[in-house]
């Protein structure tokens, strides 16, 4: 099995790994390059998504700064918005459904590490030195018509329903049913959307 299918199984994999290395650095670069384009740009800005996302459906538009990890884990519905400042750590699938409205500063992680600090990092070596940190990852779903507000973080393996609104702020460390309102740290149902 490879770095990259242990990675997306969720299994303890090498963020080292030359295959995996090369993708994070041509993310980074691609990432760089739409990060700089003129705002107006918007042929060239689209060209780099394309080459950069794992798929991604009509009218979307990601507002400067934008951070991934790989970049290929990320997959957009339609008519999606993303603001600036947000950060999607995908080293497993961030899969996210129709007319999505994510505010700034949103963080979308499908990255963790163990606790065990000898799990994460293995024994020192001689010199010192240590290898990259060992890594798991779970995938993070967002439903259709859902509305993640500002400085939100969603935490590895969740799934939000659709026709959702997440409080700006809340930390999402479970699942959020559809047509629901939710906030809070850790962020919690509210009330029922209509």
């Amino acid at each position: 099995m490879t770095e990259r299918e242990k990675m997306l199984a969720g299994q303890l994999y090498d963020c080292g790994d030359p295959e995996l290395l090369t993708q994070w650095h041509k993310a980074k670069d691609l990432i760089r390059s739409y990060n700089n384009i003129d705002s107006v740009e918007v042929e060239k800005k689209e060209k780099i998504l394309i080459d950069l996302l794992g798929g991604k459906g009509k009218n979307l538009w990601i507002t400067a700064p934008f951070f991934v990890d790989y970049g290929y884990n990320i997959y957009f519905g339609n008519n999606c918005e993303v603001n600036m400042n947000c950060t999607f750590l995908d080293d497993n699938i961030i899969q996210i459904g129709d007319n999505a409205l994510i505010a700034p500063n949103v963080q979308i992680y499908t990255a963790f590490h163990p606790t065990n600090a000898i799990e994460r990092f293995g024994k020192p070596k001689t010199d010192g030195s240590f290898e990259f940190c060992k890594t798991q990852t779970a995938p993070v779903t967002i439903g259709n018509s859902v509305w993640i507000g500002g400085g939100a973080i969603l935490m590895p393996g969740v799934t939000i329903g659709d026709n959702v609104v997440i409080g700006a702020g809340s930390v999402v460390t479970k699942d959020i049913p559809s047509d629901t309102i939710a906030y809070g740290n850790p962020c919690r149902v509210m009330r029922k959307n209509k």
